[in-house]
């Protein structure tokens, strides 16, 4: 063994690794103690000793530093202090605009495989819809398992649920992102709107605030002049695929929801409050489109998650491919997985021309199917490569 070898064991030797705070289920940090953790993190920057030299020095300095840090704009150390929050009767749309600032991880109450609290009105459509969608899924495959013809029953009842229907999820972010959201609501509440969508939200955005005001820290606030970054402030973005790519197309609400998990990608919406569209699921025949469409327009005041808005997608190639894998798979719900295809048919055409470098690495994913390209599904579906010619 060379010196230069003895050196390098020696450094991976000297690494030390120790839990300075964990989750603990039923344990609610205080305020006072987070400004304490964080006032710890900011003086590791100029730490003269080790960590529990810097652990154990007088609560009136670190106090001292955490409140510097916060007249300076030093925000990061509150990054350090996490809280898992319980949000019960969220608005589900209220929880997509807190999904679409990405430093957060959540777990959500899934309208895909849950009956969710509707309103009387939405109860009856459901239902309606429910059986018909049993019935016809039943019909046409006849060999699918009971328990996946409801669950994509559910799924594309769905669509008739308002985006304001009440939610539960387990929220997890850091102390500043909680404080920034707070400043980025405080300033969307103040905006004059003459919208119906956007003033319908700020009610609910006034009960979070209130619901939070326990984890307010006074000087936390966002001084990049940034706001919440779901809605679109544009309406001319112009569509390019190269290393980066930009593009425009209408959605609906619940698959929004389900591309926001891709947290690499940027994703703003418009959502017109004139001559509004709506999704028609592919199991639907002819015959039945009208009805659909008179139901679903009948809750148009609800907005229906199967409204469809104007989605701007960006972000790199290499995260694109990523979405890709995911998606382009029987077990996702069947709008993002034709989406996602249509996009990547037009990012592969686009670099054909402009991108070699680019086009050569899509160029190996273009299938209907992630196991067309190499996926090795530990529960692989009857529909294989051709995935996409399912109808649920």
């Amino acid at each position: 063994m060379n010196s230069k070898n003895i050196q390098i064991d020696s450094l991976v030797n000297d690494i030390k690794i120790e839990v300075l705070g964990s989750t603990s289920p039923g344990f609610n940090l205080s305020i006072d103690a987070a400004m304490q953790f964080a006032g710890h993190a900011a003086g590791v920057c100029y730490m003269p000793d080790d960590m529990n030299a810097l652990f154990n020095e007088p609560i009136e300095k670190t106090i001292k530093r955490a409140q510097q840090t916060l007249m300076h704009g030093h925000h990061s150390v509150y990054d350090h202090v996490y809280f898992n929050l319980s949000i019960e009767g969220i608005p589900k749309i209220l929880a997509m605009i807190l999904n679409n600032e990405n430093v957060y991880a959540t777990s959500e109450k899934s309208a895909r495989y849950t009956q969710m609290k509707l309103s009387k009105k939405e109860k009856k459509l459901y239902d309606k819809w429910l059986a018909v969608f049993i019935d016809l899924i039943t019909t046409r495959y006849p060999d699918m398992s009971d328990e996946s013809i409801k669950k994509l029953g559910q799924e594309n009842a769905r669509y008739l649920i308002s985006v304001f229907t009440p939610t539960s999820l387990v929220y997890s972010t850091n102390l500043r992102q909680l404080n920034y959201i707070r400043n980025w609501f405080s300033d969307f509440i103040e905006q004059d709107y003459n919208d119906d969508f956007m003033t319908k939200l700020k009610p609910y955005m006034s009960n979070f605030l209130a619901q939070t005001d326990f984890l307010r820290v006074d000087g936390l606030i966002d001084g990049k002049n940034r706001k919440l970054s779901f809605f679109d402030t544009r309406n001319n973005r112009k569509t390019h695929f190269g290393e980066v790519y930009s593009t425009s197309y209408y959605g609906s609400f619940a698959q929004l929801a389900q591309a926001q998990r891709h947290r690499t990608l940027s994703y703003t919406v418009t959502v017109a409050d004139v001559d509004p569209y709506y999704y028609v699921p592919n199991i639907i025949p002819p015959s039945m489109i009208t009805n659909w469409l008179d139901d679903i327009i009948s809750v148009s005041d609800l907005y229906p998650q199967g409204r469809l808005v104007s989605i701007c997608e960006r972000g790199t190639y290499e995260d694109f491919i990523l979405k890709v894998q995911e998606r382009l798979c029987s077990h996702a719900q069947l709008e993002i997985s034709q989406q996602t295809r249509k996009t990547l048919k037009k990012y592969i055409v686009k670099t054909s021309r402009y991108n070699r470098g680019v086009y050569s690495v899509l160029k190996q994913y273009d299938c209907d199917a992630r196991c067309g390209f190499g996926y090795k599904c530990p529960s692989p579906c009857s529909w294989g490569v051709d995935q996409l010619s399912r109808l649920v």
